[in-house]
């Protein structure tokens, strides 16, 4: 079979433009930098709403948004923790995947929204994940403590003495 014959290469210089379809005015627009304002659409399609609903919807879209990433910081220190103790058992590993899933669900929604380009979106995620991971570590460290202090009392806060029998 002889090889395909390919066209000769277009002439050179001035050619026309390609030509567009046309825009239809209800399509959405992709932004490809940041940029700010209320008017913005989030995760799902009119969500948080168009200029009737105003700023204030757009505030609570971005406590929820906040919400997601700081849920998934806090499941993310739990899973942790509980890699930590480590188990055979069927149970604790179908709890573990479970904390799992829901992490990266949650991590994957954070990610979807900062695709807005919002500059509040993505604010608002930093946000959460930063007051997620403060929560999180201040929770391990008072429970770190208490264990801690479980160890040098009898357990109801009383120092024992030395002179004190050990039970």
């Amino acid at each position: 079979m002889p090889p395909m014959q390919m066209p000769p290469p277009p002439p050179s210089g001035d050619m026309p433009p390609m030509p567009m379809p046309p825009m239809d005015s209800s399509m959405p627009t992709m932004h490809a930098a940041f940029f700010w304002g209320h008017r913005v659409q989030v995760l799902f399609s009119n969500w948080p709403g168009d200029d009737r609903a105003g700023a204030g919807m757009y505030v609570l879209c971005l406590l929820v948004v906040a919400a997601l990433a700081a849920l998934a910081e806090v499941l993310a220190a739990w899973s942790r923790a509980l890699s930590g103790r480590g188990s055979n058992a069927l149970g604790w590993t179908l709890q573990v995947t479970w904390i799992h899933l829901l992490k990266v669900g949650l991590s994957y929604l954070a990610m979807l929204a900062i695709m807005s380009f919002n500059g509040g979106v993505f604010l608002a995620v930093v946000a959460g994940h930063a007051a997620g991971f403060l929560v999180a570590q201040r929770s391990m460290l008072l429970r770190s403590a208490v264990r801690d202090d479980d160890v040098h009392t009898n357990g109801n806060g009383d120092v024992p003495s030395s002179s004190e029998p050990k039970p």
